[in-house]
């Protein structure tokens, strides 16, 4: 099983950053998938989720109206949307699959500075 996070990086507030999620070795269009994220110091968050179809998501308050989360099952594909990027968003990004069993990335680091 893996989970291969890629897509972050160095960004101005106001950017944008586009993650990818990309699994494999498990059934993914049986999992609902989420991204986590956690700062230094901080507890991990729940960012973002989306039902095993696509049919459903749900979002921290913090980034409502700024980021979105997709899936496309044909590809084994979670992305997380991210726009009007803050200095608060910084943080190391994590997928997680949520179903039979749950399922961590190795994360990816997404820096917003000036």
């Amino acid at each position: 099983v893996q989970l291969v996070e890629s897509g972050g990086g160095l960004v101005q507030p106001g950017g944008s950053l586009r993650l990818s999620c990309l699994a494999s070795g498990f059934r993914f269009s049986s999992y609902f998938m989420t991204w986590y994220r956690q700062a230094p110091g901080k507890e991990r968050e729940l960012v973002a989720g989306i039902s095993s179809t696509g049919g459903s998501t749900n979002y921290a308050d913090s980034v409502k109206g700024r980021f979105t989360i997709s899936r496309d099952n044909a590809k084994n594909t979670v992305t997380l949307q991210m726009n009007s990027l803050k200095p608060e968003d910084t943080a190391v990004y994590y997928c997680r699959a949520v179903g039979a069993r749950n399922y961590w990335g190795q994360g990816t680091q997404v820096t917003v500075s000036s």
